[in-house]
């Protein structure tokens, strides 16, 4: 098997981590209350999900009456581990062949054209579902004939006939797959890895209006389901949970959407500049006679999202957990630092002379060229590395910004 494909393999095991069905519901809910018929008559597609084990598939075959939905369509790239092993959900004509001995493995595809009264008795199961569709003709479950990839043609092709996309994708292919949306010009409701904005595939389709974050705060991890074979001995104990006897891992994640919802029209209360010197609770703020400028860009840095200044009319750099306060009605996102997201506010100065130090005076071997494109600031806070020249000048990178401005009325 050639290196790319075992990469791809590893990549896929490490993505399979099953989204909870409240945090589905509590952010989906949210653009119901926006516009109560956003999905009816839609076509949706699951194209990451086994529907033997989604809380997607869940979520939208108990709402399906209730949302008005055309359609549900649920593809899996993984078999699932229970297919053809238990009860057959619609039916001999429709399902895959029984087979002696061990039971073939394959990607499935889930059709749902009609549900009657499924109801959540607190046992979603296999057997729950088949009680419920199997005698449903106008529904349908079949192989596929690849492995389920949302890139191989017959998926291509369901996602042809589909309105909205909503799943928890491979993160190792997220940018690919939000690419694939766009060329097909889907609306979606997605998960994705929060470090993602800044992003040069990403970031740009943020800054024009095209993607945007969901309802559920940026400052809040997801909390996925880890099943049972998952390794985690790679993955920080801190972000692993056991609750119950099931075991929980928290990701740094966040819903991306092109779907309109209430909150970005909600415009983000702030104080002057004056009153945020006098009043911020943020002690890098308060009592300052003026807000850090950036040794590298023409604007001002401001490290809380609270501390924005309602009266400044010049760029602002403000962390990328912005984005779940961001109303395109009040603000205008110009570009970003680092990766060449930062069209509109060019970098002024570079740092190819000067060398990365440690906070005990120790070199760390890398150039200043490290730090070019960041947001610096002038000086060292005692507590980060920090980067210094021949002249002895120093300064210090903030963490990603983007910049904004007030939006002119």
């Amino acid at each position: 098997m050639p290196t790319s494909n075992l990469t791809n393999a590893k990549n896929a095991k490490n993505d399979e981590f099953y989204t909870q069905y409240i945090d589905i519901q509590k952010e989906l809910e949210a653009y119901l209350e926006y516009n109560s018929d956003v999905f009816r008559s839609k076509v949706i597609y699951c194209n990451c999900d086994d529907p033997f084990e989604s809380n997607f598939f869940r979520y939208f075959v108990l709402n399906f009456n209730k949302l008005g939905l055309k359609q549900l369509i649920t593809t899996s790239y993984k078999p699932s581990p229970v297919a053809n092993t238990q009860l057959i959900l619609f039916g001999d004509d429709k399902t895959i062949p029984k087979l002696k001995g061990r039971p073939k493995i394959t990607a499935n595809k889930f059709i749902i054209n009609e549900v009657h009264d499924v109801n959540d008795d607190g046992e979603f199961n296999l057997k729950d579902i088949a009680e419920k569709l199997k005698a449903n003709k106008h529904n349908e479950w079949s192989p596929l004939e690849g492995d389920g990839d949302f890139r191989s043609e017959e998926c291509v092709n369901l996602l042809k006939q589909s309105d909205i996309v909503v799943t928890n994708p491979p993160f190792s292919l997220f940018r690919e797959y939000v690419k694939q949306l766009f060329d097909y010009n889907k609306k979606f409701v997605i998960i994705g890895n929060k470090n993602t904005v800044t992003n040069k595939e990403i970031f740009p389709l943020i800054k024009e209006n095209k993607m945007w974050v969901g309802t559920t705060s940026y400052n809040k991890d997801i909390l996925f389901i880890a099943p049972s074979n998952a390794d985690l001995s790679k993955k920080p104990k801190t972000a692993i949970r056991k609750v119950d006897g099931i075991t929980y891992l928290r990701s740094p994640s966040v819903w991306f959407t092109s779907l309109d919802h209430g909150r970005r029209h909600q415009p983000l209360p702030l104080m002057t500049m004056e009153e945020n010197l006098k009043y911020s609770k943020h002690k890098e703020i308060k009592g300052k006679k003026a807000y850090d400028k950036y040794d590298n860009y023409d604007a001002i840095d401001v490290p809380y999202t609270d501390a924005i200044p309602s009266d400044y009319i010049g760029v602002m750099g403000v962390p990328i957990s912005f984005l779940d306060k961001y109303s395109p009605d009040q603000f205008i996102i110009l570009g970003s630092t680092q990766r060449g997201c930062h069209d509109e506010v060019p970098d002024t100065k570079k740092y190819d002379n000067y060398w990365e130090v440690k906070q005990d005076g120790k070199k760390t071997g890398s150039s200043g060229g490290k730090t070019n494109e960041n947001g610096n600031l002038v000086g060292n806070d005692g507590k980060k590395n920090y980067f210094v020249n021949n002249e002895g000048r120093t300064i210090q990178s903030a963490y990603s910004r983007i910049f904004i401005k007030h939006k002119k009325k």
